[in-house]
């Protein structure tokens, strides 16, 4: 077996390595290229970039691309670039303006690698003849005969399995993550900096992609005009405190930019869209105990989940809880200890350990 669990020599084992044109998946291809592997690069065009060629600090626009071009021809392996905005339109933006109509708040990031990345992209990758496909992302990987696992990072702080919660096992078998063993960032650097990368000191990405300068709003009155639908700000006592633009502009657990003037500190503790009401109260309001998740996807469908940890958004320190399985691929969950801003539409990622077991998408229910 080989470095990455192929009974083949590595000259024999082709690479597929999703290039965003950011420092992490650059290293990756550069690193397994050093390793003797047959890569090849891929880089997804995801959305019209036109207005963003010299826009820093998101991934897949125009100077991302070309960046991603200009490591390959310094590693000398091949490179495609793979026009995928309508998948990405379909998939992910027009889920994200969905979900905020909704009035839940969403996580693109998660969609998109759900979807396009570990569903489109992998399927092109095996029609290329790869034995496997590489991400840059922080993530460990672990065989115990036929199944696969996912672990958190060695660098606690680089994590990124809360947003990998959605990988099936098919796509797990098929997937590896070259520097999930790394302890800093600024070990990935020093790899680029060593094969003499040009984006060895390229910053990090911070945006959604497709959200340029963090103002989701206008980009979804953009694709869907009149979205900003006026309404009640309410106490949840059935006070009528204010009015607002749009549900849109507000998320759970928000205590700025309510608009409204009142003897105690409030904050969003529920966004009722058919109504077209931001629901406010006291910060105690916000406590949840129990909740229903949706769409669950268990990597570890066999694991006791009768004492787990939870991470209720991707900052989130975690919680010990149990999770319940439902019908209809749902499942209850009660935390130990009541958590604040138990947001609809944010993930609820379950871990036992290091060890991720899956999770589900948090409804209002």
């Amino acid at each position: 077996m080989n470095s990455l669990g192929i009974d083949k020599n590595p000259a024999d084992t082709r690479v597929v390595v999703a290039m965003s044109g950011g420092v992490d998946s650059s290293a990756a291809a550069a690193l397994l290229h050093e390793q003797g592997y047959e890569v090849i690069g891929i880089t997804l065009q995801l959305y019209d970039h036109g207005a963003m060629v010299n826009k820093k600090g998101a991934c897949c626009a125009g100077q991302d691309i070309h960046d991603a071009r200009r490591v390959a021809e310094t590693l000398g392996i091949p490179h495609y670039v793979l026009n995928y905005e309508s998948k990405f339109k379909e998939s992910v933006m027009d889920d994200f303006v969905d979900t905020y109509l909704a009035g839940e708040t969403p996580i693109p990031c998660v969609k998109c690698n759900q979807s396009v990345k570990f569903k489109d992209l992998l399927t092109t990758a095996r029609e290329l003849g790869a034995d496997v496909m590489a991400t840059g992302h922080y993530v460990q990987r672990s065989v115990n005969g036929e199944h696969s696992t996912m672990h958190r990072a060695a660098d606690p702080s680089r994590d990124q399995s809360y947003f990998l919660f959605a990988t099936t096992q098919d796509q797990l078998n098929f997937l590896r993550f070259p520097l999930g063993h790394l302890k800093s960032k600024d070990e990935t650097r020093a790899l680029a900096a060593r094969y003499g990368l040009q984006v060895a000191d390229k910053p990090d990405s911070q945006d959604i992609c497709f959200v340029p300068t963090g103002g989701y709003a206008k980009v979804i009155e953009k694709l869907r005009p009149g979205a900003l639908e006026p309404g009640l700000v309410v106490h949840i006592d059935g006070t009528i405190l204010g009015q607002h633009e749009g549900i849109i502009n507000y998320t759970v657990g928000q205590r700025r930019g309510l608009g409204i003037s009142n003897d105690e500190p409030l904050y969003v503790v529920k966004l009722d869209a058919p109504k077209k009401q931001v629901v406010v109260g006291p910060k105690a309001a916000l406590l949840k105990q129990s909740f229903v998740i949706r769409e669950c996807n268990w990597l570890s469908a066999a694991q006791d989940m009768s004492s787990v940890v939870v991470k209720l958004r991707s900052a989130h320190p975690g919680a010990v809880a149990s999770i319940e399985k439902l019908e209809n691929n749902r499942a209850r969950v009660t935390l130990e200890t009541p958590q604040s801003a138990v947001s609809p539409g944010q993930a609820c990622v379950a871990y036992a350990g290091d060890h991720l077991l899956g999770g589900g998408w948090i409804t209002a229910e």
